[in-house]
């Protein structure tokens, strides 16, 4: 796999719409699916990891309703959902980071069991949480822990697991919001975007600062998708900020120059993807994007450029996108093996990778991506879910079953 290759393997159960699913991920991954299939609740699980390691794991299930509203709904099934993360470490070392959180009587959860494991048990650093307490690890003293938080957070102390932390909290997912993206902003520290793009006037002023290259790279791709736009700066307007951008207008010899406030949903959608995929600096660098629908309001003529820069962004960064766009697919260089088919089937959705006609389809060059979409004809693969389903992965120990 490429070096860039962060997450490997995500094996989830009983979250949200999602009942069972387990995937392999590559540099630049394709989640492909109708309106309602799940698509965002793939990327909201990988969220919550992040917001629980940088906050709380109470915080991240109030703000999306509760535990109630996070575990799947339906009769026969537990009251737990639970995450397993295979990854790959910058350092080259490889692991995984599994829990599961359950309900209690009183309303309340707990993390039933929690693991880290770095190159397999005997072979790296390794711990084992059950119910708040230390089940077994491979370093002399362990932090306190408890129940209602995960170990990770604590365990970010010790050099053994502080690796896996900085990884999985610099997960960057983002649904970008241009009403927020619009406002007057306060001056932040800039370093990451947020996940509605609602401090980007900040990101863009620190990469002016610390990487001015990764600022022309945004640019180009903005004046690509949208050839009236010249440029975009950090604008300070009194004690808030914001964007100024330079516009053709038509007449005038030189550009125009308008604040955010002016421009387009459209405009600042591309910028917002942009920024998120080439936001990397000396002073942060995210193991991974995820950007939900990157092509919304976006002309059908700007998914070429927006494709080039996806794939030019996931040399450096694994990248993931979700998306139910035939132009954003319609290019017959995209490997089949970087989409995964998402449908939803009795209110439960199901990721696969595509069927063997749709490879085939794609291997002989005879249809895209977009142009089995176009034909309803982007299945995922029957014999995958069928083999899914009976496997039923543990989230646990190797992970096999």
């Amino acid at each position: 796999m490429s070096e860039t290759v962060f997450l490997q393997r995500v094996v989830l159960r009983n979250y949200k719409s999602i009942g069972h699913c387990d995937i392999q991920l590559g540099p630049l991954t394709y989640l492909v699916g109708g309106n309602g299939a799940g698509k965002s609740n793939f990327l909201d699980a990988l969220q919550l990891v992040s917001d629980a390691l940088n906050g709380s794991l109470d915080n991240a299930l109030n703000e999306r309703g509760g535990l109630s509203e996070v575990r799947r709904r339906s009769r026969g099934h537990p009251t737990h959902f639970g995450i397993r993360l295979e990854f790959c470490l910058p350092n080259g070392r490889q692991g995984h980071f599994a829990f599961n959180v359950g309900a209690l009587k009183d309303r309340g959860y707990e993390v039933q069991t929690e693991e880290c494991v770095i190159e397999g048990i005997g072979k790296g650093p390794f711990y084992r949480i059950q119910r708040g307490k230390l089940r077994d690890s491979s370093e002399a003293t362990f932090p306190a822990v408890t129940a209602d938080r995960l170990a990770l957070v604590a365990a970010s102390g010790m050099a053994a697991f502080r690796p896996v932390f900085d990884a999985l909290s610099c997960m960057s997912l983002y649904n970008l919001n241009p009403k927020l993206m619009r406002e007057l902003q306060k001056p932040q520290e800039g370093r990451l975007l947020k996940s509605a793009g609602e401090n980007i006037a900040s990101v863009i002023g620190h990469l002016e600062r610390v990487n001015d290259g990764q600022t022309k790279v945004i640019e180009e791709y903005l004046h690509v998708v949208v050839p009236m736009v010249h440029g975009v700066q950090r604008k300070q307007v009194g004690p808030m900020e914001t964007l100024e951008f330079r516009q053709d207008m038509a007449g005038s010899k030189d550009p125009w120059r308008f604040l955010a406030q002016n421009m387009s949903d459209g405009t600042l959608r591309a910028l917002g993807v942009l920024v998120a995929l080439f936001q990397a600096n000396r002073d942060y660098s995210p193991s991974l994007v995820g950007i939900e629908e990157p092509e919304t309001a976006l002309h059908p003529a700007a998914s070429s450029a927006l494709r080039e820069a996806l794939v030019r962004a996931s040399q450096n960064t694994q990248i993931i996108v979700t998306s139910h766009s035939p132009d954003l697919l319609d290019d017959r260089n995209i490997s089949m093996d970087a989409i995964l088919a998402v449908v939803s089937e009795g209110g439960e959705t199901r990721i696969a990778p595509l069927d063997e006609a749709s490879r085939e389809s794609m291997h002989q060059h005879l249809f895209s991506a977009g142009e089995l979409l176009r034909l309803n004809q982007l299945e995922p693969d029957r014999a995958f879910l069928d083999a899914q389903e009976r496997r039923q992965t543990e989230l646990f120990g190797s992970g096999e079953a």
